[in-house]
């Protein structure tokens, strides 16, 4: 009898260490004297320095069903960036810094060329934000991802100091929002936009050229613009900044809310800020309504955050492209959000 190996169960061991030993090289460069010890242990070392009082802060997150377009389009470059950010953005929003980073890739059949596409957006994404790219694991799991599928997570710890937690508690009526752009819709609202635009049953359509969304730029180049983060653009604020809201599934509606006290409510006047002609294409051809959009997508802001009018000039001067966008009202029992 012919004896069996793991390879012919479709597990691939000399393919996964080799990309190991690639993905030790990749990340190194957001390595600090923090790691003590990173990829290719049991577990990654890192030690906390710099606080007196640290709260340590972590998130989770995914990138959804853009991974979907972006096996269709055959692009990974750009897929672990938003896999970084939009883990990093939820925890500064407390004003925590991203301290590091851990990925989990669960794969059909291991593509070393893909696993390294990946893994090289995830160490551009973290060491633009000082964030150590620590560890992570790739998995594969022949049977339960078909070929070419595959699945990923992320995982990020944050620290800040106790008396600096931005927790929206000193909000009130009369304070002010300010939105800081989105590029898109990050990593949100992609099943509605496949089911929508019919993307399952017709790829082709990615590869449209859509003058209104730039000179050159297909609809595919448009879907996956990757997620950004708003580390450094929000670090000098955090002193006058009362609260801010990472905007993603939900929209405005369900994520400012978050940082609001009981009591209060936020209006925002959608003609103050410059909405992306991606939302405005989708609206129009897939025929989904206002209501629905500001429900699902981000419409153009990428993060939300409250100040008091004083400090309003102050903000936007270091933040040159964010708006005022809104403001804060008391709660009369109607929407906690309302968008006009």
């Amino acid at each position: 009898m012919q004896q069996m190996t793991y390879r012919d169960a479709g597990v691939n061991l000399d393919a996964a260490q080799d990309i190991k030993e690639r993905i030790k090289a990749i990340v190194a460069p957001t390595h600090g004297s923090q790691v003590l010890g990173g990829v290719g242990g049991f577990s990654a070392l890192y030690r906390l320095g710099g606080y007196k009082d640290p709260v340590l802060v972590s998130s989770t997150d995914g990138v959804g069903t853009k991974l979907k377009l972006a096996i269709m389009m055959g692009r990974y470059d750009t897929i672990g960036e938003d896999l970084v950010n939009a883990c990093i953005n939820d925890i500064i929003v407390c004003g925590a810094e991203p301290l590091f980073f851990l990925d989990y890739l669960a794969v059909g059949v291991l593509e070393n060329e893909v696993v390294e596409a990946l893994i090289a957006g995830m160490a551009r994404a973290c060491e633009q934000a000082s964030c150590a790219l620590i560890g992570g694991e790739t998995a594969q799991m022949p049977g339960l991802y078909a070929d070419g599928d595959f699945d990923m997570a992320g995982f990020v710890v944050g620290a800040v100091e106790r008396d600096a937690i931005l927790d929206g508690s000193d909000i009130r009526p009369g304070d002010t929002v300010i939105g800081i752009p989105s590029n898109g819709l990050h990593t949100n609202g992609y099943s509605l936009v496949r089911h929508a635009l019919g993307l399952d049953d017709d790829p082709s359509a990615l590869n449209e050229v859509i003058p209104e969304l730039g000179e050159g730029v297909t609809l595919g180049d448009a879907l996956l613009m990757p997620h950004p983060s708003y580390v450094e653009a929000v670090r000098p604020v955090l002193p006058v900044i009362k609260g801010m809201a990472h905007i993603t599934g939900g929209g405005l509606v369900e994520n400012v809310p978050r940082i609001l006290p009981e009591g209060t409510a936020a209006r925002f006047d959608s003609s103050a800020w410059r909405i992306p002609p991606i939302f405005t294409l989708l609206q129009e051809r897939a025929a989904i309504s206002r209501e629905e959009m500001y429900r699902v997508f981000n419409m153009g802001i990428g993060m939300a955050l409250v100040c008091d009018h004083a400090e309003v000039d102050a903000v936007l001067e270091v933040l040159s492209d964010a708006e005022v966008v809104g403001e804060v009202m008391e709660d009369e029992g109607g929407e906690h959000v309302s968008i006009v």
